[in-house]
């Protein structure tokens, strides 16, 4: 694929626009985003990211469009992995909802800054050393079996490093508009908006590590990475109020991206063997009967398992709030059978 350096820097440009129109059209005015604006708009972005790929396919090979296409997928799923720790954390801070937009925003750039750095390190990487993609196997494999038993019981307004903060910061107890200090008495203090910023900044790094070797997986390259993440998180923002209800009744999410992690992880590993290089692994030589996954078995698979995950989740949940309607009706029957006390 033969992408140019001005193609790089139309790209990173329109990109960087996008999220600017952002800022100042929506998230600079706080407000609580309505259902409407929300749909409409990542609609809009689902569908800039689909003509995208088709582009992609028409220009430089279905291939490379096939490969886009499962980057989106796998990125966008574990965006939508990574909403639901956005919505404990919005919900431990207590942010209020008119400036949930703003600390999105920044989470999602901070978000798209890192993950530029590590789509760099991680080309530079994959273009000098093939042995990395042994590393990038492994570590796809641990995330998989930490994704599997992942909990978010955990309170992210109150881990050792929020602790360590408000040890060394002046911190307001209440909120203050969206500003991230406040002057009090002649004092200046910290309020709980910058701590939730640097709470998902921190989260941030964490998804960075899961995101890019996955798609790395997918794709070596870089140009396909970067757009398939940043049209992932483009929509994120409206994607968050749009399902915040539904995203309490996805629980077989955590257990499909595991599965996705999985498959990408034996994916790299059987490439990293394709390639071998390593003198201590078949004596430096590849391993020529180990088959490459295509493509559009990739792609395939992935479209499943988010298939199976989300019409999984929503039968087990449907289920469960009919179960806990029908127990509400027969407490209230019980109710109004009881005789009167007296």
């Amino acid at each position: 694929m033969q992408v140019t350096p001005l193609i790089w820097i139309i790209t990173i440009a329109v990109t960087i626009a996008f999220f600017v129109y952002e800022f100042f059209a929506h998230v600079r005015k706080p407000h609580e985003p309505t259902i409407g604006e929300s749909a409409r708009w990542s609609a809009f972005y689902i569908g800039l990211a689909l003509l995208f790929g088709v582009g992609i396919g028409m220009v430089s090979g279905w291939d490379f469009g096939g490969q886009y296409f499962a980057g989106y997928l796998t990125e966008k799923v574990l965006s939508v992995d990574n909403l639901f720790v956005f919505l404990l954390l919005m919900s431990a801070f207590a942010v209020p909802k008119a400036y949930q937009q703003k600390v999105l925003m920044i989470g999602i750039i901070i978000a798209l800054v890192l993950r530029g750095a590590f789509i760099a390190v991680g080309a530079t990487l994959i273009e000098n050393f093939s042995w990395v993609f042994y590393l990038f196997g492994a570590l796809l494999l641990f995330l998989a079996w930490r994704q599997a038993f992942a909990s978010h019981d955990s309170d992210p307004a109150d881990n050792r490093f929020m602790r360590f903060l408000r040890r060394h910061l002046a911190v307001t107890d209440e909120y203050h508009g969206d500003r991230l200090t406040v002057r009090k008495d002649g004092r200046r203090f910290v309020t709980p908006m910058l701590l939730t910023i640097v709470a998902i900044s921190l989260i941030d790094v964490v998804f960075a590590v899961d995101s890019i070797p996955a798609i790395y997986g997918l794709t070596s390259e870089a140009y396909i990475v970067f757009t398939a993440n940043a049209f992932a998180l483009m929509g994120l923002r409206q994607l968050f109020f749009l399902i915040g209800g539904l995203l309490q009744r996805l629980v077989y999410l955590t257990q499909g991206l595991a599965v996705i992690l999985a498959f990408i992880g034996v994916k790299l590993v059987f490439h990293a063997l394709h390639v071998n290089e390593l003198p201590f692994i078949n004596g430096g030589h590849p391993v020529e009967w180990i088959p490459e996954i295509p493509t559009w078995f990739s792609l395939t698979f992935i479209g499943a398992v988010i298939v199976v995950a989300a019409v999984a989740s929503l039968a087990k949940t449907r289920g469960g709030r009919a179960g806990v309607a029908a127990e509400e009706a027969a407490d209230a029957e019980l109710t109004k059978d009881a005789p009167p006390a007296h």
